[in-house]
């Protein structure tokens, strides 16, 4: 089971996420957010613990030059493209960064999921399935909705994938066992306030996910 905690954007947040056996941290490149943090943030977090959990920068229909900027200052393990990036743009960021890139989705059904894959699977390195956000939304993720996790149970996926969407330690373990999910991912759910995160949340969803 990997677990990722996205939106870190403090040192205590980063510390006890990787202290308690997060596999990826994830930061917000995309000032909307409240999460959002500029590269030089994500540079001093990530030296807080050099040889910890991955990071996974998040974008949101960014262009190369950005992403590139980031990378300027702070290294990142994975890319995490969750716009309306089509599988060309996916592929091609992949190419030209030469780094492990993640594509999220949003779905609501299982015909959706199935698409997806179809469109997604054979470009991304990984998948995430989240929750499609709420009608006059900001964010494309992080916003405490859930998903019918059964849509996701048996979903014949060729890479590595992570359920996200209104998770939260209470659920996890439930939402695991109904998707069979082999990872998953938490923002809002481990926050004590919008954008600001709960040390004691972040080791229960690890340790909840974990026990499941």
């Amino acid at each position: 089971m990997r677990v990722k905690i996205c939106g870190v954007n403090d040192p205590d947040a980063f510390r006890i996420a990787a202290e308690a056996g997060a596999d990826l941290l994830g930061f917000v490149f995309f000032p909307p957010s409240p999460r959002a943090v500029s590269p030089g943030q994500a540079a001093r977090l990530a030296a807080l613990a050099p040889d910890g959990p991955e990071r996974v920068g998040l974008f949101v229909d960014a262009e190369d030059a950005a992403i590139a900027a980031v990378l300027a200052a702070v290294r990142l393990d994975i890319l995490q493209l969750h716009g309306s990036e089509t599988p060309d743009r996916v592929a091609a960021v992949r190419a030209h960064f030469g780094l492990r890139v993640m594509k999220a989705v949003g779905i609501a059904t299982r015909a959706e999921a199935e698409a997806a894959v179809a469109r997604y699977g054979p470009v991304a390195d990984l998948m995430m399935f989240d929750a499609k956000p709420p009608p006059g939304a900001l964010l494309p993720g992080g916003n405490a909705v859930p998903i019918d996790w059964t849509i996701l149970r048996g979903l014949d996926v060729p890479v590595p994938w992570l359920l996200a969407g209104g998770l939260t330690p209470a659920n996890v373990a439930q939402a695991i066992a109904a998707s069979g999910a082999p990872g998953v991912d938490v923002s809002s759910g481990v926050e004590r306030a919008r954008g600001v995160k709960d040390p004691g949340l972040i080791r229960a969803f690890i340790a909840a996910a974990r026990g499941a």
